[in-house]
């Protein structure tokens, strides 16, 4: 029958109905001419890229069938391929039969999968990364066996020498969902690939937007993976030694938003894992300097108790929120830092600004819980009450730190639940939240809904420090959910540039 089955394959060179025909009768008849194999693959793949959308459907849907031992890798690379179709029909049974062939033999749909990432055209290479992260968690457990995650992992590996931002988040999505990967050391070796793609041994340029953004970027992926367990502390190291000196000639490439808040966010929220530091008495140092000049003196009152300057300082909530945060947490691991370390007039001055910040908070704080008095349920959901209520977990927060610093000797013994973080029960506080609750995103334009990405600024009722309470900016944040990385520069020899 050999002879017959050669008409067969010849039939793709025939008109539509002979084609229609061949599509269904090749596949069919393909496992009983293993010498054929080869004409008969090729045949199914002239059929794929026929003219006529219905024969292409046809021979697609059928692409399965031939994906038997050694073929099946071959049949994978040329699936991934025709995930490029437009047609949604098409590719979603493209998709289908990926996945049909997954439950067959993972690691070999796998292979075909990573080498068109590898090799691929950018636009095979995009939605094969895509088709990975939304995919991979939908398969049963039977599937996804520990020796498919070890595979998964490797082949990553290569792929993340040289990745945009994108990709990059992708790429941390697809492998932060492993099983393999929830446990402690599979936490670390996430936390170990995030360090290496941020560059930490390298020198930071501050006036790089792209050395900016790959640093933020990475860290937002790190900072939900960090735990009791896990400690953030190379992290933490590198943002006091090299991104803080620098904090006020940050660039970035995304319009509209504060650099410096968003550095000082991620700080804070990775300063209560940091575990033992090697200098930490300097990078707490560093993180004090940085503090101050945020802690503004009282200004000088004239003779007659008016103030002898124009106008008071600007009391920067947000900032000194994180790093007062910061210094708290780093600040437990060497407690007589303020009283043996500092001398005695350094603290003094401290004291004063403490005091001096403490003053304008309370008044800030009376203000903000009247104009919230008696507000409940959809007075709340108002976007100007939205914002006065985060104001008033900021200024909250920085009271209560402020209160411990005052003891003597300074506490840090307070917890306080950052104003951007859901409140969290104790026992829950071990648990990491997830990717949407603890990653942050740059602004977006503004969106139905209370996840709005937004600076918004907040002018407080006048009154007596209503000049230093001027401008209050909050950024709320929502999650980083892949498909905005910017990318950053090409690495190694495969410059993808930037994607927006």
């Amino acid at each position: 029958h050999k002879d017959a089955y050669q008409v067969i394959l010849d039939g793709v060179k025939g008109g539509a109905k002979e084609k229609r025909l061949a599509a269904q009768f090749i596949p069919k008849f393909f496992k009983h001419f293993p010498e054929l194999a080869d004409s008969a693959i090729n045949a199914q793949l002239d059929l794929c890229e026929d003219e006529d959308v219905s024969i292409r459907r046809q021979a697609i849907k059928e692409l399965p069938q031939f994906a038997t031992g050694d073929n099946l890798p071959r049949v994978a690379d040329i699936l991934t391929q025709l995930l490029q179709s437009d047609d949604s029909a098409e590719f979603n049974l493209v998709n289908n039969a990926l996945l049909s062939i997954f439950k067959m033999d993972a690691k070999g749909t796998l292979g075909g999968l990573f080498s068109q990432i590898l090799q691929g055209e950018d636009i095979v290479r995009e939605r094969a990364i895509k088709f990975l992260s939304t995919k991979l968690k939908t398969l049963p457990e039977e599937v996804m066996t520990k020796e498919v995650e070890e595979f998964i992992l490797t082949e990553s590996k290569k792929v993340l020498e040289d990745v945009t931002g994108e990709e990059f988040v992708l790429f941390m999505k697809i492998l932060s969902g492993l099983k393999s990967l929830q446990t402690v050391s599979g936490r670390q070796q996430l936390v170990e690939l995030v360090a290496e793609q941020a560059d930490l041994e390298q020198t930071f340029n501050p006036s790089d937007p792209d050395c900016v953004d790959r640093l933020v970027q990475c860290t937002r992926q790190a900072v939900p993976l960090f735990s009791k367990n896990v400690h953030s502390t190379k992290f933490v190291t590198y943002f006091c030694e090299h991104v803080l000196p620098n904090l006020s000639s940050l660039t970035t490439p995304v319009e509209g938003l504060d650099i410096q808040l968003e550095v000082l966010k991620l700080l804070a929220e990775m300063s209560s894992f940091c575990g033992d530091m090697e200098k930490l008495e300097s990078n707490l140092k560093k993180l004090f300097d940085k503090l101050l000049e945020y802690m503004p003196l009282p200004p000088e009152e004239a003779e007659n108790g008016e103030n002898a300057g124009n106008e008071e300082p600007k009391l920067q909530f947000s900032y000194v929120e994180c790093l007062l945060y910061s210094f708290h947490q780093l600040g437990r691991k060497l407690p007589d830092f303020l009283t043996a370390k500092l001398n005695a007039e350094k603290l003094k001055d401290f004291k004063i600004r403490l005091q001096y910040f403490a003053r304008g908070l309370q008044v800030y704080i009376r203000q903000l819980r009247l104009a919230l008095q008696g507000k409940t349920g959809e007075a709340l959901k108002t976007e100007e009450n939205k914002i006065k209520v985060v104001a008033l977990k900021i200024t909250n927060n920085i009271n209560v730190l402020i209160k411990d610093l005052f003891h003597i000797p300074p506490s840090y013994k307070s917890t306080v639940t950052l104003s951007w973080k859901p409140v969290q029960k104790a026992d829950a506080s071990q648990k990491r939240a997830s990717e949407d609750t603890t990653s942050s995103s740059p602004p977006k334009k503004a969106s139905a809904g209370p996840k709005r990405d937004a600076r918004q600024i907040y002018n407080p009722p006048s009154g007596k420090y209503s000049s230093n309470l001027g401008s209050f900016s909050y950024e709320q944040r929502g999650g980083f959910r892949g498909g905005r990385g910017r990318g950053w520069g090409g690495r190694g020899n495969r410059s993808r540039g930037r994607i927006y």
